[in-house]
Protein backbone atom coordinates (compact mmCIF):
# COMPACT_ATOMS: atom_id res chain seq x y z
CA UNK A 1 0.00 0.00 0.00
CA UNK A 2 1.29 3.49 -0.91
CA UNK A 3 2.48 6.14 1.89
CA UNK A 4 -1.02 7.79 0.02
CA UNK A 5 -3.21 4.68 1.03
CA UNK A 6 -1.85 4.39 4.55
CA UNK A 7 -2.28 8.25 5.11
CA UNK A 8 -5.85 8.24 3.65
CA UNK A 9 -6.94 5.69 6.30
CA UNK A 10 -5.37 6.66 9.39
CA UNK A 11 -7.45 10.13 8.35
CA UNK A 12 -10.45 8.28 7.43
CA UNK A 13 -10.19 6.14 11.24
CA UNK A 14 -9.30 9.35 12.65
CA UNK A 15 -12.27 10.84 11.90
CA UNK A 16 -14.40 8.04 12.79
CA UNK A 17 -13.02 8.43 16.07
CA UNK A 18 -14.01 11.99 15.86
CA UNK A 19 -17.91 11.16 14.92
CA UNK A 20 -18.10 8.77 17.94
CA UNK A 21 -16.87 11.14 20.57
CA UNK A 22 -19.31 13.74 18.91
CA UNK A 23 -22.24 11.09 18.92
CA UNK A 24 -21.56 10.84 22.82
CA UNK A 25 -20.89 14.39 23.59
CA UNK A 26 -24.62 14.79 22.13
CA UNK A 27 -26.10 11.82 24.00
CA UNK A 28 -24.93 12.77 27.02
CA UNK A 29 -27.90 14.90 29.09
CA UNK A 30 -31.66 14.65 29.80
CA UNK A 31 -34.02 14.94 26.77
CA UNK A 32 -37.36 15.82 27.43
CA UNK A 33 -40.69 15.35 25.50
CA UNK A 34 -42.47 17.95 26.94
CA UNK A 35 -42.93 20.52 23.87
CA UNK A 36 -44.40 17.32 21.50
CA UNK A 37 -46.83 16.27 25.22
CA UNK A 38 -47.79 20.12 25.01
CA UNK A 39 -48.67 20.24 21.78
CA UNK A 40 -51.35 17.11 22.00
CA UNK A 41 -51.15 15.32 25.61
CA UNK A 42 -53.69 13.08 25.12
CA UNK A 43 -51.39 10.86 22.89
CA UNK A 44 -47.79 12.02 23.96
CA UNK A 45 -47.34 11.75 28.23
CA UNK A 46 -44.34 13.39 29.05
CA UNK A 47 -41.14 11.42 28.79
CA UNK A 48 -37.56 12.17 30.01
CA UNK A 49 -34.49 10.36 28.87
CA UNK A 50 -31.25 10.61 30.91
CA UNK A 51 -27.82 9.16 29.24
CA UNK A 52 -25.51 9.73 31.84
CA UNK A 53 -21.87 8.71 31.13
CA UNK A 54 -19.58 6.36 33.06
CA UNK A 55 -15.97 6.20 34.06
CA UNK A 56 -13.23 5.32 31.05
CA UNK A 57 -13.09 2.35 33.43
CA UNK A 58 -15.87 0.71 32.91
CA UNK A 59 -15.26 0.04 29.45
CA UNK A 60 -12.02 1.25 28.84
CA UNK A 61 -13.70 3.21 26.68
CA UNK A 62 -16.92 5.47 26.59
CA UNK A 63 -20.38 4.21 27.99
CA UNK A 64 -23.73 5.64 29.40
CA UNK A 65 -26.00 4.35 31.63
CA UNK A 66 -29.90 5.27 30.17
CA UNK A 67 -33.19 5.81 31.88
CA UNK A 68 -36.37 6.11 30.35
CA UNK A 69 -39.21 7.60 32.48
CA UNK A 70 -42.51 9.57 32.83
CA UNK A 71 -42.69 12.49 34.59
CA UNK A 72 -45.10 11.67 36.45
CA UNK A 73 -43.36 8.43 38.25
CA UNK A 74 -39.75 8.63 38.11
CA UNK A 75 -39.30 6.04 40.06
CA UNK A 76 -40.85 3.33 37.75
CA UNK A 77 -38.40 3.34 34.63
CA UNK A 78 -40.08 1.74 31.42
CA UNK A 79 -36.79 1.17 30.22
CA UNK A 80 -32.81 1.37 31.56
CA UNK A 81 -29.93 0.21 29.61
CA UNK A 82 -26.22 0.46 29.44
CA UNK A 83 -24.59 1.42 26.54
CA UNK A 84 -20.69 1.06 24.75
CA UNK A 85 -20.04 3.47 22.27
CA UNK A 86 -17.25 2.33 19.86
CA UNK A 87 -16.19 3.67 15.54
CA UNK A 88 -16.06 0.73 13.48
CA UNK A 89 -15.67 0.77 9.81
CA UNK A 90 -17.67 3.93 8.98
CA UNK A 91 -20.10 3.99 11.72
CA UNK A 92 -20.89 4.14 15.32
CA UNK A 93 -22.25 1.66 17.38
CA UNK A 94 -23.90 1.66 20.28
CA UNK A 95 -24.12 -1.73 21.97
CA UNK A 96 -26.67 -2.24 24.25
CA UNK A 97 -26.55 -4.29 27.69
CA UNK A 98 -29.14 -5.48 30.12
CA UNK A 99 -29.16 -4.56 33.71
CA UNK A 100 -29.19 -8.03 35.33
CA UNK A 101 -31.16 -6.41 38.34
CA UNK A 102 -31.94 -3.47 36.75
CA UNK A 103 -34.43 -2.07 40.54
CA UNK A 104 -31.08 -1.64 42.43
CA UNK A 105 -30.25 1.16 39.55
CA UNK A 106 -33.24 2.92 39.46
CA UNK A 107 -32.73 6.86 39.91
CA UNK A 108 -28.79 6.17 38.46
CA UNK A 109 -30.27 9.29 35.81
CA UNK A 110 -30.67 11.62 38.26
CA UNK A 111 -28.59 10.43 40.83
CA UNK A 112 -24.89 10.49 40.43
CA UNK A 113 -24.29 8.20 43.87
CA UNK A 114 -26.63 5.62 42.87
CA UNK A 115 -25.20 5.79 39.20
CA UNK A 116 -21.80 4.63 41.15
CA UNK A 117 -22.51 1.32 41.92
CA UNK A 118 -23.46 0.08 38.86
CA UNK A 119 -20.22 -2.26 37.72
CA UNK A 120 -19.61 -4.44 34.29
CA UNK A 121 -20.68 -7.55 36.72
CA UNK A 122 -24.24 -6.32 36.65
CA UNK A 123 -24.80 -5.93 33.29
CA UNK A 124 -25.42 -8.21 29.81
CA UNK A 125 -24.91 -7.97 26.49
CA UNK A 126 -28.12 -7.75 24.57
CA UNK A 127 -27.16 -10.04 21.31
CA UNK A 128 -28.18 -8.66 18.05
CA UNK A 129 -29.09 -5.07 19.61
CA UNK A 130 -26.54 -3.20 18.88
CA UNK A 131 -27.31 0.49 16.97
CA UNK A 132 -25.74 1.67 13.92
CA UNK A 133 -25.19 5.29 13.23
CA UNK A 134 -23.81 7.21 10.37
CA UNK A 135 -23.08 10.51 10.15
CA UNK A 136 -25.80 12.69 7.43
CA UNK A 137 -24.28 16.15 8.37
CA UNK A 138 -25.10 17.97 11.31
CA UNK A 139 -27.27 14.43 12.44
CA UNK A 140 -26.62 10.89 13.52
CA UNK A 141 -29.15 8.61 11.76
CA UNK A 142 -29.24 5.07 13.52
CA UNK A 143 -31.34 1.50 13.01
CA UNK A 144 -30.74 -1.73 15.30
CA UNK A 145 -28.10 -3.77 13.55
CA UNK A 146 -29.53 -6.02 10.89
CA UNK A 147 -30.67 -9.84 11.32
CA UNK A 148 -33.59 -9.40 13.42
CA UNK A 149 -31.74 -10.88 16.27
CA UNK A 150 -32.73 -8.29 19.08
CA UNK A 151 -35.55 -10.13 20.41
CA UNK A 152 -37.82 -9.10 22.84
CA UNK A 153 -40.27 -11.44 24.68
CA UNK A 154 -44.34 -10.16 25.38
CA UNK A 155 -46.29 -11.50 27.90
CA UNK A 156 -48.50 -13.31 26.27
CA UNK A 157 -45.76 -15.40 25.03
CA UNK A 158 -45.37 -14.00 21.93
CA UNK A 159 -41.35 -13.81 20.85
CA UNK A 160 -40.90 -9.93 18.72
CA UNK A 161 -38.05 -8.56 17.23
CA UNK A 162 -36.76 -5.00 17.36
CA UNK A 163 -36.68 -2.24 14.81
CA UNK A 164 -35.41 0.82 15.67
CA UNK A 165 -35.39 4.24 14.16
CA UNK A 166 -33.13 6.86 15.56
CA UNK A 167 -32.17 10.45 14.83
CA UNK A 168 -29.17 12.24 17.07
CA UNK A 169 -28.27 16.08 16.96
CA UNK A 170 -26.66 18.05 19.28
CA UNK A 171 -30.18 18.63 21.11
CA UNK A 172 -32.65 16.36 19.80
CA UNK A 173 -33.14 12.61 20.26
CA UNK A 174 -36.02 11.52 18.15
CA UNK A 175 -37.39 7.98 17.67
CA UNK A 176 -39.91 4.90 17.41
CA UNK A 177 -39.49 1.71 18.41
CA UNK A 178 -41.52 -1.57 16.62
CA UNK A 179 -41.79 -4.95 17.59
CA UNK A 180 -42.51 -8.08 14.98
CA UNK A 181 -43.69 -11.33 15.88
CA UNK A 182 -40.65 -13.07 15.35
CA UNK A 183 -42.42 -15.92 13.21
CA UNK A 184 -45.05 -14.10 10.62
CA UNK A 185 -43.38 -10.55 10.62
CA UNK A 186 -46.53 -8.91 11.92
CA UNK A 187 -46.08 -5.59 14.02
CA UNK A 188 -47.06 -6.65 17.97
CA UNK A 189 -46.27 -3.39 19.69
CA UNK A 190 -44.99 0.01 19.17
CA UNK A 191 -46.24 3.74 18.29
CA UNK A 192 -49.29 4.46 16.62
CA UNK A 193 -48.54 8.03 16.77
CA UNK A 194 -45.45 8.87 14.82
CA UNK A 195 -41.86 9.36 15.78
CA UNK A 196 -41.07 10.59 19.57
CA UNK A 197 -39.03 13.82 19.75
CA UNK A 198 -37.26 14.78 22.77
CA UNK A 199 -34.69 17.94 23.33
CA UNK A 200 -32.14 18.34 25.52
CA UNK A 201 -32.98 20.01 28.66
CA UNK A 202 -29.68 18.82 30.91
CA UNK A 203 -26.17 18.95 29.24
CA UNK A 204 -23.94 15.86 30.51
CA UNK A 205 -21.05 15.82 28.48
CA UNK A 206 -18.43 17.43 31.12
CA UNK A 207 -18.92 14.10 33.16
CA UNK A 208 -17.59 12.08 30.09
CA UNK A 209 -14.06 10.87 30.45
CA UNK A 210 -11.54 13.98 29.56
CA UNK A 211 -9.61 11.69 26.82
CA UNK A 212 -13.31 11.12 25.13
CA UNK A 213 -14.71 14.80 25.12
CA UNK A 214 -14.31 16.90 22.25
CA UNK A 215 -12.06 19.57 22.09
Amino acid sequence: MSMLGVSWLSDKREENMNDAMILASWLAGEFSSFKQTLDNPRIHPHIRIFFRPLPFEFFEGVGFYSEQVYDYDPWHPHHQNVHRIFAQGDNVFVENYALKDKDLYTGSGSDLEILKTITPESIELRNGCAIIFQREGDKFVGQVEPGNKCLIPRKDGRMTYLKSEVEVTENIWISRDTGFDVDTDEKVWGSTTGLLKFEKVQNFAHELPKNCQIK
